[in-house]
């Protein structure tokens, strides 16, 4: 008598960034070699997404959370969303269309959208609210960006090949 077991989908992997930089890097070495994607989304609607959510940081995000959970939520979980991982699952309101990434997005055009987002960050202040967090710290909008790319990015798993 034989046992066949079922293929197991691809997990996702264990991803933790320091600095923008090396989400950027992550990105370009990821798109060099045989991947996939564990998600619904595609590798490059995922850095698509990223470079947008770090835009909105300058340039506005187009949306608030309701006035109750920006402040009796928000301000007890701040700080948990700063330093330990993002759980997947959270769906964007349907009125956060600036951060939804085209169902066509180009893996090099969102890698470069990524490129220049990130340099953002040596060249402005991020001085827009949080669309949950409100205003927030440079170093903040920073680390809240590592943990959104962290989460992200962990659902694109390096493939052999």
């Amino acid at each position: 008598m034989s046992t066949q077991t079922k293929p197991q989908p691809a997990r996702r992997q264990d991803v933790h960034y320091e600095e923008l930089s090396e989400v950027l890097a992550d990105a370009r070495s990821l798109a060099a070699r045989p991947h996939t994607t564990v998600g619904k989304w595609t590798f490059a609607q995922i850095v698509e997404h990223l470079a947008r959510a770090i835009d909105a940081c300058f340039d506005g995000f187009g949306f608030k959370a309701p006035w109750f959970a920006r402040a009796l939520i928000a301000p007890f979980l701040k700080n948990s969303f700063l330093i330990k991982p993002m759980r997947a699952g959270f769906k964007l309101p349907q009125n956060a269309d600036s951060l939804q990434p085209p169902a066509d997005a180009d893996l090099n055009e969102a890698i470069n959208h990524l490129e220049r987002a990130i340099a953002r960050f040596d060249e402005e202040t991020p001085s827009q609210p949080h669309p949950f967090f409100g205003r927030m710290a440079a170093q903040e909008v920073e680390m809240l960006q590592l943990r959104h790319s962290e989460m992200h990015m962990s659902f694109v798993v390096p493939t052999e090949g």
